[in-house]
């Protein structure tokens, strides 16, 4: 991340009739970062995505790619772009060998270096086993991986990958995560929209927090985190109904900041966990509280989804 702005959003507005989809969105996105949209589906990522691309006319609002602005020049955009959609974009009939020999030309590739990157791509996610079967034979997560093996062969300058670990295995995950780094490092600017937050989390050198069309939070993941009050959670689990005596005692000491109840867990967002900690055993312990589980940990953007839209983001959806 050099500082230099790739891209610049000032009020994108969508309306599809009277719904606001995405309501005056600002942001301004870094060269060769990687950005985060965090958010539910429905929240406005994709179609946010779709007006970067030209795909959708903003209905108010613009937007500007390495200064070229989507509404005036949009071929122009569309040279520094390439998407992997969030529902993978195949012809049925054709292998996925096929399909990315064809992109592949598309980009520039010529010969046998069509063929070898083409290769190349197949082998690191996993699909050179797979790579003469016909799309309609495939599984989902196998089609979602043909999908974002198009970028990594376009390079483009300014990626943008659509929830690109739906329907992966664990470890397809882990070596797609690799790959989008990589490409970053490689000198593209990468977008990436997601509702998974550990995703968003280990990938993301600054994350958009996106509900209902609107921004509610920017920033590193770290920043976003730090802006909790009481930055240590302690999560507690009960075998017995917790009574409000106790849940009054806890939310009086200095160090608790908010305390969130739900079903049979309580969590405890507060400072100096070390201290409380064993305050907060001993009082449960005098009041014949069951506990099943004790643990303690630092805020998750899934905390700060809560903090600043009211709702956990599977809520979201």
């Amino acid at each position: 991340m050099d500082g230099s702005v790739a891209v610049r959003v000032i009020d994108l507005t969508k309306y599809y009739g009277k719904f606001l989809a995405v309501d005056h969105i600002n942001l301004e996105i870094y060269d060769r970062e990687i950005f985060g949209f965090l958010g539910p589906n429905g929240a406005g990522k994709t179609t946010t995505l779709l007006m970067l691309t030209t795909v959708l006319r903003p209905s108010e609002g613009n937007a500007y790619i390495y200064g070229y602005d989507i509404k005036g020049h949009p071929d122009k955009v569309r040279q520094f772009i390439g998407m992997a959609f969030q529902d993978p974009k195949l012809y049925w009939i054709h292998t996925p060998y096929e399909i990315l020999l064809w992109h592949a030309k598309v980009c520039g590739y010529r010969g046998a270096k069509a063929k070898e990157v083409v290769e190349d791509v197949l082998k690191s996610l996993d699909m050179f086993e797979a790579r003469k079967k016909r799309a309609f034979e495939l599984s989902g997560g196998m089609r979602k991986r043909v999908e974002i093996a198009k970028i990594f062969i376009q390079k483009p300058r300014l990626a943008i990958f659509d929830e690109p670990t739906t329907q992966i295995d664990v470890s397809g995950k882990h070596k797609i995560w690799d790959m989008i780094k990589a490409l970053r490092d490689e000198g593209s600017t990468i977008i990436l929209a997601t509702n998974e937050l550990y995703e968003a989390d280990i990938l993301s050198d600054r994350v958009a927090i996106i509900y209902r069309g609107r921004i509610a939070a920017l920033g590193t993941p770290r920043e976003l985190k730090d802006t909790i009050p009481g930055g240590d959670v302690l999560e507690i689990e009960f075998a017995s109904p917790l009574p409000n005596s106790v849940l009054v005692d806890i939310e009086a000491f200095k160090q608790v900041q908010r305390v969130v109840v739900e079903d049979s867990r309580l969590e405890i967002y507060l400072n100096e966990v070390e201290k409380v900690l064993p305050r907060v055993v001993s009082l449960l312990i005098e009041r014949g509280v069951s506990v099943k589980s004790v643990h303690m940990r630092e805020p998750s953007l899934d905390d700060v989804f809560m903090h600043y839209t009211g709702a956990r983001l599977r809520e979201g959806e």
